[in-house]
């Protein structure tokens, strides 16, 4: 039993340890962005689900153009288009009714991907920042300062001021803020959480550590299955019911406080002439030198060329059976929509991949598109 046992201890040591090496010997950043198996031989097709990095020939562009071009030339009625914006919510809270949170299943891959959630590499980011600031500041002043037990950059915090910007919250949220304004130095929001795919994951990362997290939908249905999650922990967690397209909505939290929004799957799901003031507001949310997370479905995906007549709505932007809707994604949509809200790119590509069910012997291309954009930071002083 005892032989039993260290056996288990030494595999569980041995796989964390070489999952620390990989993102250490790549500084906490994935050896291969968008994955590393690929198909060189296509008598291999079925051998994985999965097959990253494809490469489209001139035909296959053509080809999907001319689908996407077929199934949008008869679209719905701008009179029957309204009930798609207006009973979003509902539609929303009628997919989770039925799903519950069975249909997606829990991002595990956040972490090579965007290793900017981990607040390993916030800490890092954050303690050059405060050196930069020391060695540009002399004297320090009193808002410009590093605390000796933690080593954390103080300097000019909104969060410390999040009183006076926030007019009313409820006691919860007050000792909330008051709980971080002590304690948390790294916090981070997902909008669109839906049931949480990829907020526990994060959740079960940051534990014991200095960051907190913030999720908000739309859908109070979801916001429930977050809170009845075992895995939900209020003391590193707030989740909470928020419609990120009404800009009379307050979130919890004051303008410049977050190091990162995640947003995964979540702006497709909004009216392309909506979009933008959804990024332009999202953005002031963030620190100087915060970053917006972004994945979503890119232009000519499987799923947009399966769609039949009759269910788009406008250009690369269709509604579902079940009422939902979806747009699709260029590099350049994706690249106009954050740099119009003031972002910087750090990352924009395309992820093109071939989905493989083997059973069917179906292969099927999927694009998304992934994404980093980054407020400026400020200006050292001179």
């Amino acid at each position: 039993m005892h032989k039993q046992w260290s056996c288990s201890v030494v595999k569980q040591a041995s796989a964390f340890f070489w999952f620390y090496v990989r993102l250490n010997s790549t500084k906490a950043r994935p050896t291969a962005p968008l994955g590393s198996r690929i198909l060189t031989n296509p008598d291999d097709i079925f051998k994985h689900n999965m097959w990253d990095h494809v490469q489209w020939t001139k035909e296959d562009q053509e080809a999907a153009r001319q689908r996407a071009e077929e199934n949008s030339s008869i679209q719905l009625p701008l009179t029957e288009q309204g009930k798609f914006s207006t009973n979003a919510c509902q539609y929303w809270d009628q997919f989770y009714e039925v799903h519950q949170d069975k249909f997606f299943k829990d991002r595990r891959w956040l972490f090579l991907e965007f290793p900017e959630l981990l607040p390993s590499s916030a800490e890092e980011k954050r303690t050059n920042a405060c050196r930069s600031h020391q060695v540009a500041a002399e004297p320090a002043s009193s808002s410009s300062r590093t605390n000796g037990e933690t080593g954390h950059c103080q300097h000019n915090d909104p969060i410390q001021h999040s009183q006076k910007q926030i007019p009313f919250i409820s006691r919860k949220q007050q000792v909330l803020f008051n709980c971080f304004n002590l304690t948390f130095h790294f916090i981070s929001s997902q909008v669109g959480c839906g049931v949480g795919n990829s907020v526990f994951p994060i959740v079960n990362t940051i534990k014991n550590t200095d960051s907190f997290l913030y999720c908000c939908d739309f859908s109070a249905r979801a916001i429930q299955l977050v809170k009845d999650h075992p895995d939900y922990d209020d003391s590193v967690c707030h989740a909470f019911v928020h419609d990120i397209c009404e800009e009379a909505d307050s979130f919890p939290f004051p303008p410049q406080s977050l190091d990162t929004i995640l947003a995964v799957f979540v702006l497709s799901s909004i009216h392309p002439q909506r979009v933008q003031k959804v990024v332009n507001q999202l953005s002031t949310y963030l620190k100087d030198g915060g970053v917006f997370l972004f994945r979503d479905y890119g232009r000519y995906d499987f799923s947009q060329l399966r769609f039949k007549k009759g269910r788009c709505l406008s250009d690369n932007f269709y509604t579902r059976g079940d009422g939902t809707c979806v747009y699709f994604f260029t590099k350049e949509d994706v690249h106009n929509l954050f740099s119009k809200a003031g972002l910087e790119e750090i990352q924009n590509l395309e992820d093109k991949r071939l989905q493989v069910n083997r059973g069917k012997k179906v292969a099927m291309r999927r694009v998304w598109m992934q994404s980093k954009y980054r407020k400026p930071p400020l200006p050292s002083p001179s």
